[in-house]
């Protein structure tokens, strides 16, 4: 468990790991604070967008919509590899899950199948959304993979974190299946690499 870090180190943290960084408005104080609390904080939530167009991505992730107030994560990964940051403090990303996945993740441990939903996630995870429609078709590019690969360690390397803090939406809430087209395990071997 961890303070969130502030704004300013965040960005710090995603250039330092060697991410192309794009600030979206006011994003160091957009967030849904007003609605819950954000932090002590213990991991990093991967997901996919459902969406194509980086523009429209960024857009939506910032404004979120009828339904769902944004932001909807802290930082887009476009298809281009750079990431988009829209919000900082808590966000509209990752809803309710399981509270042993919670539990293996603050103890950095192999996750359990999630079987229900109890636990407020959003005040527990940063989260990055990443441009793809999520079909199992849509392409992740390599620029894009090792910017999630980067963002995810970036985070993990601030707060002392191992690769086991890094999960996917669909390991946390029973029903979601983002992010399709990879796995998190193949992630997760990838940023313990780049972490040693």
């Amino acid at each position: 468990m961890a303070p969130p870090m502030s704004a300013s180190s965040f960005l710090a943290a995603l250039k330092d790991e060697g991410l192309t960084v794009v600030e979206v408005g006011d994003w160091e104080h957009h967030n849904r604070n007003t609605k819950g609390s954000w932090g002590p904080l213990n991991g990093v939530m991967i997901h996919h967008t459902v969406t194509s167009g980086s523009e429209s991505t960024v857009r939506i992730c910032r404004d979120g919509h009828s339904d769902l107030p944004g932001p909807l994560c802290h930082g887009v990964i476009t298809k281009d590899g750079r990431v988009h940051l829209v919000g900082y403090g808590r966000a509209n990303h990752a809803g309710l899950g399981d509270d042993d996945v919670l539990r293996a993740v603050i103890a950095e441990k192999a996750l359990p199948h999630d079987n229900e939903a109890n636990t407020d996630g959003n005040s527990h995870f940063y989260g990055f959304e990443c441009e793809n429609l999520g079909d199992g078709d849509d392409p992740w590019p390599a620029v894009q993979l090792e910017a999630i690969e980067k963002a995810a360690a970036a985070i993990c390397r601030h707060h002392g974190w191992t690769e086991r803090s890094v999960i996917g939406h669909l390991e946390w809430q029973p029903g979601k299946i983002d992010p399709k087209g990879f796995t998190m395990a193949s992630m997760r071997a990838r940023i313990h690499d780049r972490l040693k």
